[in-house]
């Protein structure tokens, strides 16, 4: 009699993203930053590298990714308007609501700003969709108003437009390849 294995899935091939080219950050952004300072200043370097996402720190990952899903209620009257404002913490949001709203809160758990990066998107359907990376010692992660689930950078149904560069939250850069 021969025992069954259980199949492990193979490591993602690439777990972390690869920065390319400086780019402009999303205008919205700026403005962002002007109304939000706080928000967007260089903290000192984590000593500790990438974070470690063991026991407490993925409960707090996902208790945000979830809380912060189900506290906003979805509206994009905002986009209509052709005013763009991104709010932390409104009852009422788009995507960059969700996004910020996310950063502020691990922000205030101690989370490092360098490895809180928000991310402009494009979906399937060819809309532009901000997001929040994690980077973690095991690999970049998602946290998305569009899912529950948080999952691996490379397994996300997106194209890459650009992203907060890790250290340098006023500067933003475009992502390197998947490889797929």
């Amino acid at each position: 009699m021969q025992l069954e294995m259980p199949t492990v899935p193979p490591p993602p091939t690439i777990r972390h993203m690869r920065f390319e080219t400086p780019t402009l950050p999303p205008m919205a952004y700026t403005m962002f930053c002007l109304r939000y300072a706080d928000e967007c200043r260089t903290q000192p370097l984590f000593r500790g590298g990438l974070v470690r996402l063991a026991g407490e720190r993925w409960a707090i990952l996902k208790e945000i990714n979830q809380t912060v899903n189900r506290s906003i209620s979805p509206d994009d009257a905002e986009l209509s308007s052709g005013v763009e404002a991104w709010l932390i913490n409104p009852d009422r949001g788009d995507c960059n609501d969700y996004a910020v709203t996310k950063r502020h809160k691990l922000l205030d758990r101690g989370w490092p700003s360098s490895a809180l990066l928000l991310s402009e998107v494009v979906t399937r359907w060819g809309k532009h969709h901000l997001i929040l990376v994690v980077r973690t010692r095991s690999g970049d992660l998602v946290l998305d108003n569009l899912t529950p689930v948080i999952k691996p950078w490379a397994r996300v149904p997106y194209r890459w437009v650009r992203i907060q560069m890790p250290g340098q939250p006023r500067l933003w850069t475009t992502i390197a390849d998947r490889g797929e």
